[in-house]
């Protein structure tokens, strides 16, 4: 089994940035790809971005590209997602999965087998 645990979530101004961080922990591997999901109130769940075990693909979704960028420290498990120039739509939990024995970056959430609790993020107009 494999525990994530994020955090970083909180209420920021449009405009601001926030970091959010999760923390893999159990039967981890570095040959993983890690992403982040996010759901808003009434909404479905939505792929934001993946990065895949070596740090140096990363894939992300129309909506946060450019202004989101994800990336991970193996020695430390552990996987970031920088949020600049927030906007209010960017209001959602957040949650961070894990697929392992892969490097293919997949957008699909029914691909990733673990998950973390889903911090919230809310961004103020």
């Amino acid at each position: 089994q494999v525990q994530l645990v994020e955090s970083g979530g909180g209420l920021v101004q449009a405009g601001g940035s926030l970091r959010l961080s999760c923390a893999a922990s159990g039967r981890t591997h570095s040959s993983s790809a890690l992403g982040w999901f996010r759901q808003a109130p009434g909404k479905e769940r939505e792929f934001v971005a993946v990065i895949g075990w070596s740090g140096s693909s990363t894939y992300y979704a129309d909506s946060v590209k450019g202004r989101f960028t994800i990336s991970r420290d193996n020695a430390k498990n552990t996987v970031y997602l920088q949020m600049n120039s927030l906007k209010p739509e960017d209001t959602a939990f957040y949650y961070c999965a894990a697929r392992l024995f892969t490097t293919a970056l997949s957008p699909r959430s029914g691909d990733y087998a673990y998950w973390g609790q889903g911090p919230q993020v809310t961004v103020s107009s």
